[in-house]
């Protein structure tokens, strides 16, 4: 199988760059093994441009390498040079490498010069680059004569460098006499030149000691520049000067330097050129001068800037774009720009190219009879001129040889034989300098050889790529095939990939890739193979990575980094933080796969890197962990702009210990009133560090700020110096000012004073001023010391005051203070609401007239009225009103009418009605009597129920706590209820009202009983009250269950149980039922239905199907009890079910509650229980299975 070359126009996945990049290194590194003949190599020179530290010995270098050695020679500026006749000059044995030994004697400027190298054997010569050595220099400034330089506020200033030509050139910087820099900005900048720029100069710019200094890298020497004096001057030093040398009748006096746009300093004019070569750094430089100070700008005119290639330096005075290409010429355009204008400079970039490879002739080895070619390949601009040299020899003049024939930049050769051997040598050159390139070509018969070491073993990971080389050589070149296995056919390149160099590329390994791969090697003179052997490894994961954290400082943080790998390899874990080892500190503990940090600190904060190594692999994983903690305080607090009532406070932000500073809490101390205490002064946000504070007169400020992040706010910093601000006037005057008098005869002047910090300046006072309204008075004043309150004395009650207070110090008064309205003391109002009149409502509530008490006679702030009402008997009402309970309604403001509720009905009231002021209550109008109508009355006191007999009960009952009028009658309402709770017919009784024992007679024995009973008076009936009783069963005295709040009572004495009719009767009844309930289990077991049903189910007429109760559709018959008939008032529930659990006697049932109510007439209404309304049951039948006690019943 013959060696396969890879398509060029492939696409290759992005992963395979690095590989392809690889193998392209190992196929340019195929080289003719060193026991074969061949020709020379230059294997290492000297650099074109090869400048030499003048205090050591030149060493040029020159290595080749070759079969036989090469021997080597040089020229020097174009002759030989004959290094036997130069005692200083050596060339290290087996290379041609010159030491020309100048420390112990010689200079380095005599070997200056052109030197090359040729490298020289049986098959051809080789020569190096022209090699220019030239020794640095690094020369001293010329003395010079520098003088201060004197110039206005504001005017622009260039400091010239001016440094001596070194070799290499020397690097610039401005220093004092202190060694240090000076200080830049977009105002004072150095330029590429060296020179020191100042757009406009300021007074903090007068200096003594600008220094320039020349640094010469190649020697390591600096050299320094004399000092320069510069003085700048305000305009008033300015005018003092001239006036003092100039007599009286002369004037002169200079202006301030005004604002003007800007100019450029550099570079000079609209327009200017430069020239860059391909692959420098293009540097384009605009410095401005103007006041205000210009900012720079730059743009490319048809075109955009590069965006990762263009930087900007010196304050974007400088534009820089690296590996500079022919498409970055144009012309690029720099604005200035300040408040009163721009200007412009245009400069045209052109981009000129050395010489540069496009295809580098490469090393050609034939067998005899063979064809091939060498290519030289180069670009350039100006395009460079491509020349051939054979064994350094121009090609033109050279031997010549009848295989070779030379197109431009292509020699090509035909049937080569061993003298065709040759090194060739291609040139291309411009006028910005040159390439060259050796190539050799040489002649072999050499059978295949393997090259790679025999039964290498390969270790890949699963899933990657695993190449297996095949490093071959041969003349002609041996075709390659790859085997797998011992008897395995030739590899095909559909699951393969065969490289030029014999390499073999498994381009996704598996675990069946694993095994033995021959590679072998044939050409026409013999054949050569190898064997190595590939394994397969399971690829290490990190299953469970190390989390990104965020701790607070003093805390522990813990890393997890859990790892699986192939078990054949071996495992190390490496922690790695910022991408270097761990701090050597005790707090990191790394066990098994775990990092723990303890004591955190802010020097810990970055990213820890777990990585884990195997011999075939390694993977890593990182978290970062950011320390944070509240700021770290401000710090360098300074007042500048200080005013009477303002200052401006900056100050500079400590460490946000990694999480953003949100705001700034400025708080200020007055030392002269507060010392010690912190006040809240403002808050800015988190980006500014200065603040301007408004301030008041006659405070001595200190100030401290604090910043808050989202952890908390830091420390207070340090406080800033004192400012004792200008006493002033005081800005406010006291509030809260009111005026209420304390007795009838003053008034009492009361405010908030101010404090001291409100004060403004020392002797603090209050200027005090009334007047009575409407009056024909001037206003009265006062000052009264630092105090909170007057009394004026002597006023008439309650008249209005105009009342103003205004603050007052040393300095002078306070604003111009608002009137208050006040009033003088109040006394008791001195007059009785007049004709108070009643109107009662009804029976509960009444409402009450009165005309108001005048103004005037009130003497005070109308509070309201007040009424006094009481329950009184009628002609004791003078006599007994001292132990009489009076209740009192108070009416807000200026009512003239009120309501009383919650009054008693039939009841005598008495009531009057007072005005109430500030002070206190007026007189009492006289008394209003009146009488509240019956209503109904309450619920009878109690029922009870005694002397139950076989047909009759007695009710007895007290009557209403509150009869609310006179009553009229009692009714009574019962009816009896059987033992399914369906309700008997009601009967309604009229009681007189006079009586309090009522015994009703004709009724069922042994029946339950329930009364309804209620009083009546003109006005209607009153609350009912309900009782339950049973008639005793028999003459024995037999007691029934307790019902109620009486107990059933034996009337008769004969025991009716003993008696043999009654034992005969109840045996009869009990074998019926028993009777009756085996006939129904039998009908249930057999599941059969009742004629009817079986005569309907055979005649399912739609029409007449029964309906179910529950939801209202038709259904069937199910049982014995299914069909009988349900009696009129039944409770029995939808179900067709009685609960046996539910008790006889329980009130519930009988529905005591919101179901069971009376008609005003007293009729009864409702049901018991049950979702619909039904009329009282007539008759006792059951729907249930009779008990023996009900049976009885029926039969009675």
């Amino acid at each position: 199988m013959q060696l396969k070359i890879m398509p060029k126009k492939k696409r290759l996945p992005a992963g395979r760059v690095a590989l392809i990049l690889f193998l392209c290194q190992m196929i340019s590194a195929l080289e003719v093994p060193l026991d074969l003949v061949q020709p020379p190599t230059i294997t290492q020179q000297s650099p074109k441009d090869y400048i030499i530290d003048p205090r050591e010995n030149i060493v040029i270098q020159c290595e080749a390498k070759g079969k036989p050695p090469p021997s080597f020679s040089w020229t020097r500026n174009g002759t030989h040079f004959d290094i036997d006749k130069d005692p200083l000059v050596t060339m290290k044995p087996g290379s041609g490498t010159l030491t020309i030994n100048i420390m112990s004697e010689g200079k380095a400027e005599t070997y200056e010069g052109v030197y090359q190298c040729t490298a020289r054997n049986e098959r051809g010569a080789a020569i190096s680059n022209n090699i220019v050595v030239r020794p640095s220099r690094s020369p001293l400034w010329t003395k010079e004569k520098l003088e201060p330089i004197t110039l206005r506020n504001g005017q622009s200033l260039v400091l010239p460098c001016r440094p001596p030509l070194g070799l290499p050139p020397p690097i610039i910087f401005w220093m004092d006499n202190s060694f240090q820099r000076l200080p830049q900005s977009e105002r004072v900048s150095q330029g590429l030149n060296g020179d020191l720029y100042f757009s406009n100069v300021l007074p903090e710019d007068t200096r003594e000691d600008y220094i320039c200094y020349a640094r010469f890298n190649h020697t390591q020497t600096i050299q320094q520049k004399q000092p320069i004096s510069v003085k700048v001057i305000s305009v008033d030093e300015l005018n003092d000067t001239i006036a003092a040398n100039l007599s009286d009748t002369e004037f002169y006096s200079a202006k301030p330097n005004r604002e003007r746009p800007p100019t450029f300093l550099t570079p000079e004019g609209n327009t200017s050129n430069k020239e860059e070569l391909r692959g420098n750094v293009l540097s384009l430089e605009c410095i401005a001068e103007g006041l205000p100070t210009p900012v720079i700008y730059w743009i490319k005119e048809d075109g955009t800037l590069p965006t990762n290639r263009t930087f900007y330096r010196n304050f974007k005075k400088t534009l820089q774009i690296i590996q500079v290409s022919e498409a970055d010429s144009g012309n690029y355009q720099c604005i200035a720009k300040n408040a009163l204008g721009a200007i412009h400079h245009t400069i045209s970039v052109t981009v000129k190219a050395a010489p540069y490879w496009i295809l580098a002739p490469q090393n050609l080895v034939l067998s005899p009879g063979e064809d091939g070619s060498l290519i030289c390949r180069a670009n350039g601009n100006p395009k460079p001129r491509i020349s051939w040299l054979s064994n350094g020899v121009p090609i033109e003049i050279a031997p010549d040889d009848p295989s070779r024939k030379i197109d431009g930049d292509t020699i090509i050769f035909s049937n080569v034989q061993e003298r065709s051997s040759a090194v060739y040598q291609c040139n291309a050159s411009n006028e910005y300098g040159y390439l060259l390139a050796n190539a050799f070509v040489n002649v072999l018969a050499e059978p295949p050889r393997i090259l790679t070491s025999a039964n290498t073993l390969y270790q890949v990971i699963a899933n990657r790529p695993a190449l297996l080389d095949c490093a071959f050589f041969g003349s002609p070149l041996p075709t390659i095939e790859w085997f797998k296995g011992a008897k395995g056919s030739a590899l095909r390149d559909d699951i393969y990939v065969l490289h030029e160099n014999g390499t073999l590329e498994i381009p996704v390994a598996q675990k069946d890739s694993t095994g033995t791969y021959t590679c072998v090697a044939r050409n026409k003179l013999g054949m050569a193979k190898n064997e190595v052997h590939l394994e397969i490894k399971d690829p290490t994961r990190i299953i469970k990575q190390p989390e990104y954290a965020v701790v607070q400082r003093g805390s522990t943080v813990s890393f997890e980094c859990k790892v699986k790998h192939d078990h054949t390899l071996t495992l190390t874990i490496t922690w790695l933080k910022d991408n270097g080892e761990l701090p050597s500190d005790g707090r990191f503990t790394v066990d098994k796969d775990h990092l723990e940090v303890a004591d955190v600190r802010d020097s810990d904060g970055g990213a820890y890197t777990c990585v884990a190594n195997t011999t075939l692999d390694m993977v890593s994983a990182s978290a970062v962990l950011s320390v944070v903690d509240v700021p770290n305080p401000p710090f360098d607090l300074e007042l500048t702009d200080q005013l009477d009532k303002s200052v401006q406070l900056s100050w500079t932000p400590g460490d946000d210990n990694n999480s953003p500073i949100t705001k700034f809490i400025i708080e200020y101390e007055d030392a002269m009133h507060e010392a010690g205490l912190w006040h809240h002064q403002t808050e800015v946000s988190g980006m500014q560090t200065t603040a301007q504070l408004k301030l008041s007169p006659y405070v001595n400020y200190s100030f401290r700020v604090m910043a808050v992040n989202s952890l908390g706010r830091s420390l207070p910093s340090e406080p800033s110096e004192q400012y004792l601000t200008k006493a002033a006037e005081p800005d406010t005057n006291p509030t809260a000012v009111e005026g209420l008098g304390s007795e009838p005869d003053n008034l009492v002047i009361t405010w908030k004073p101010l404090n001291g910090f409100e004060s403004n300046g020392p002797g603090l006072q209050y200027k005090v001023s009334w007047l009575q309204k409407d009056g024909d008075d001037e206003w009265a004043s006062v000052v009264v010391a630092n105090v909170s309150k007057y009394i004026v004395s002597g006023t008439p009650t309650f008249v209005p005051y105009l009342i103003k207070v205004q603050a007052l110090n040393d300095v002078g008064f306070a604003p111009e203070p608002a009137v208050v309205m006040g009033h003088s003391g109040e006394d008791l109002p001195m007059v009785a609401p007049g004709n108070v009149r009643v109107n009662v409502v009804n029976s509960t509530l009444a409402e009450v007239h009165w005309d108001p008490v005048p103004l005037k006679s009130i003497r005070g702030h109308l509070q309201g009225y007040r009424i006094y009402y009481w329950k009184a008997q009628e002609g004791s009402l003078k006599r007994n009103r001292r132990h009489i309970e009076k209740k009192i309604l108070t009416f807000q403001g200026n009512k003239t009418h009120g309501m009383l509720p919650g009054l008693e009905p039939f009841s005598h009231y008495a009531l009057n009605v007072r005005v109430v002021n500030g002070k206190g209550e007026g007189p009492a109008s006289p008394d209003r009597v009146f009488n509240t109508p019956e209503g109904v009355p309450s619920a009878p006191s109690s029922l009870k129920i005694i002397n139950p007999t076989l047909d009759s009960l007695t009710l007895e009952w007290d009557p209403p706590s509150r009869p609310n009028g006179i009553l009229t009658e009692y009714t009574l309402k019962y009816q009896p209820i059987n033992s399914t709770h369906e309700l008997g017919p009601l009967v309604d009784l009229k009681i007189p009202a006079n009586k309090t024992r009522w015994t009703l007679k004709n009724l069922n024995f042994s029946t339950r009983y329930k009364f309804y009973f209620y009083a009546q008076t003109a006005a209607g009936s009153g609350s009912q009250i309900t009782e339950e009783a049973v008639t005793t069963v028999d003459e024995a005295g037999i007691l029934p269950p307790d019902v109620g709040a009486g107990k059933a009572m034996a009337s008769r004495q004969v025991d009716i149980a003993t008696q043999g009719w009654f034992i005969g009767l109840m045996c009869a009844v009990a074998l019926l039922i028993l009777i009756l309930l085996i006939v129904c289990f039998i009908r249930r077991n057999k599941g059969g239905k009742y004629p009817v049903k079986e005569k309907e189910d055979a005649h399912a007429d739609p029409e007449i199907q029964p309906m179910k109760e529950d939801d209202g559709t038709f259904g069937e018959y199910s049982d014995a009890e299914d069909h009988k008939p349900l009696k009129k008032g039944s409770r029995t529930p939808s179900d067709r079910t009685v609960k046996k659990e539910d008790s006889d006697d329980s009130l519930v049932d009988y529905g005591e509650g919101v179901n069971g109510q009376f008609n005003e007439d007293g009729s009864f209404i409702g049901q018991y229980s049950g979702k619909k309304e039904k009329e009282p049951a007539e008759g006792n039948e059951s729907s249930e299975a009779p008990s023996p006690v009900n049976a009885m019943n029926s039969f009675v």
